[in-house]
């Protein structure tokens, strides 16, 4: 049996099948990436297998430790309370079974190669970024520290990539809207606006996204990040992070 920690990648789960096919589409690559790694997918609502039952299948199959990673861009509700809560009265079931919750993928420079990636999909040329201003639309939080890191994002983009502008933008719970955002950057002079949905599945939340770009004609709408490299390869930097805590844990633990 091998010995490295299953990774269990957590998804939210949708109505929308695409989100599904997304999200098995986004654990291929990651198992092309690391061949031999056992990745398994839980979902917490909407979707099955849910969590529980893959916890449940797993310990049934003998299999020790499990690497549950949230597949979150930002440390909100479902990363501090939803899914430890799921994994606590799991594991409280499992004796025998030790989950690990890794850190949720943002922020990263990985998350945002894969934005300019789309981007560049979308029709966006290396020559426009000074004409350019761009809105980082994600799918919005009442956590204020997650929508203050959206915010930071936005703002060391500008800085790093060089665009004209960069704007945060919510589809629910917080304020700009991806339309106002647009019309703001269009006041402000910006002569070419691209809205980029920091999003990883299509859905309810990232159609909205897209019908606030079309109702503010945005000039370009830039793809949700999906199944991208760069998306699949920050999977696998986070797993080894948590693996790698935990080896440092258990020595610790053996020089005390």
């Amino acid at each position: 049996m091998d010995a490295r920690p299953t990774l269990l990648v957590i998804a939210h789960g949708s109505r929308d099948p695409r989100h599904a096919a997304t999200v098995s589409a986004l654990c291929a690559r990651v198992r092309s990436l690391r061949p031999g790694l056992r990745v398994e997918v839980g979902y917490l609502d909407f979707n099955a297998p849910r969590v529980p039952r893959v916890l449940e299948r797993l310990s049934a199959e003998g299999i020790g430790e499990v690497v549950a990673l949230p597949l979150l861009l930002t440390r909100a509700f479902h990363a501090k309370s939803d899914i430890p809560s799921v994994l606590r009265e799991a594991t409280a079931r499992l004796p025998l079974l030790t989950v690990r919750q890794a850190d949720v993928l943002g922020p990263s420079s990985l998350l945002t190669d894969a934005l300019e990636r789309r981007l560049a999909q979308a029709g966006l040329r290396p020559g426009d970024r000074r004409s350019t201003g761009v809105v980082l639309a994600s799918a919005g939080s009442s956590d204020p520290e997650a929508i203050a890191v959206i915010a930071e994002i936005a703002r060391e983009w500008r800085h790093t990539a060089g665009w004209c502008a960069v704007r945060p933008a919510f589809a629910s719970a917080s304020l700009p809207r991806t339309a106002d955002a647009v019309r703001e950057l269009r006041a402000e002079g910006v002569g070419r606006v691209a809205v980029a949905p920091y999003v990883i599945a299509p859905g309810f939340l990232p159609d909205r996204i897209a019908a606030g770009a079309r109702e503010a004609r945005a000039d370009v709408l830039a793809p949700v990040l999906g199944a991208a490299p760069e998306l699949a390869r920050l999977l696998l930097r986070r797993y080894d992070r948590s693996v790698a805590d935990r080896a440092r844990g258990d020595l610790a633990a053996l020089i005390a």
